[in-house]
């Protein structure tokens, strides 16, 4: 949805403009890799998705991603498997805008992951998360800004959305996911402003007590920003991945000649 080569082509043939988006944050730095493949380096059939070296395989109970891709901006590789073992998948959807355009479906917002990287040398297993957004417009038609935050809780996931639509309006979602595949809603918590970025982005969260912090910023860009918040949710300290999206810088003329720096497209 933020490839500049499937802007440039007047959005047709997305099977044209497809990439595997990859990025490890650690202690020996961060790693990057989204390059962009043509249509005929794409295969489909109903339970597997392959991207040249890279293919994303169901085969009923789990999810495994094999993954090998270049990194940028630095030339590097990261090559191994992702398998994510799902809780019951939800089977809910919900609508982002007045509009009715953008929906977002948690498809298994309480799962397991167990990482076996090869390049880099790393493994590991934990708590996971598995949703989808679609729409029938760009996404900067129908929104401004937006904040999105999931915090895991055991066997439950807290996930908040703030969205600015394009006409001034406003869209909140506070809900909680069990195990089960089960959903409630909680009242929207107070919004918090948090520390602009270091490319001056707006981000803010919400919390039950008003207040937030900002652990660490893993992604700083001039439109989009995914940092480590801990706040305040259902009574209890909770450390969320958070996300905040500046749409009108997207759209921008700058920040689009600058997207082919962090998402090449390989033409051979």
């Amino acid at each position: 949805m933020f490839s500049p080569y499937y802007a440039w082509a007047g959005r047709r043939d997305p099977l044209n403009h497809c990439a595997l988006n990859v990025a490890l944050y650690g202690k020996s730095g961060h790693r990057w890799a989204m390059t962009e493949r043509r249509r005929d380096h794409i295969s489909r059939s109903e339970n597997e998705f392959v991207l040249r070296r890279s293919a994303l395989a169901w085969d009923g109970t789990r999810l495994r991603v094999h993954i090998d891709e270049p990194t940028v901006p630095f030339p590097g590789r990261i090559r191994g498997t992702v398998t994510l073992h799902p809780s019951p998948l939800s089977g809910k959807s919900f609508l982002l805008d007045d509009n009715e355009r953008h929906a977002w479906s948690p498809l298994s917002p309480v799962s397991r992951i167990e990482v076996a990287l090869e390049k880099p040398d790393l493994g590991w297993s934990g708590a996971a998360y598995l949703d989808m957004n679609t729409g029938t417009e760009p996404l900067e038609a129908g929104f401004r800004y937006w904040d999105w935050s999931r915090a895991s809780m055991g066997a439950e996931t807290a996930v908040l959305y703030d969205v600015t639509m394009r006409d001034g309006g406003r869209r909140s979602l506070a809900l909680v996911f069990d195990d089960k595949g089960e959903v409630r809603e909680i009242d929207v918590p107070p919004s918090v402003r948090l520390p602009r970025t270091g490319w001056t982005m707006p981000r803010s969260t919400q919390s039950e007590d008003g207040t937030a912090r900002v652990i660490k910023t893993l992604e700083d860009s001039p439109f989009y920003a995914r940092s480590l918040v801990s706040s305040k949710l259902l009574g209890r300290p909770v450390t969320a991945m958070h996300e905040s999206l500046h749409l009108d810088r997207f759209r921008s003329p700058i920040v689009q000649s600058m997207l082919p720096y962090r998402m090449p497209r390989q033409f051979w």
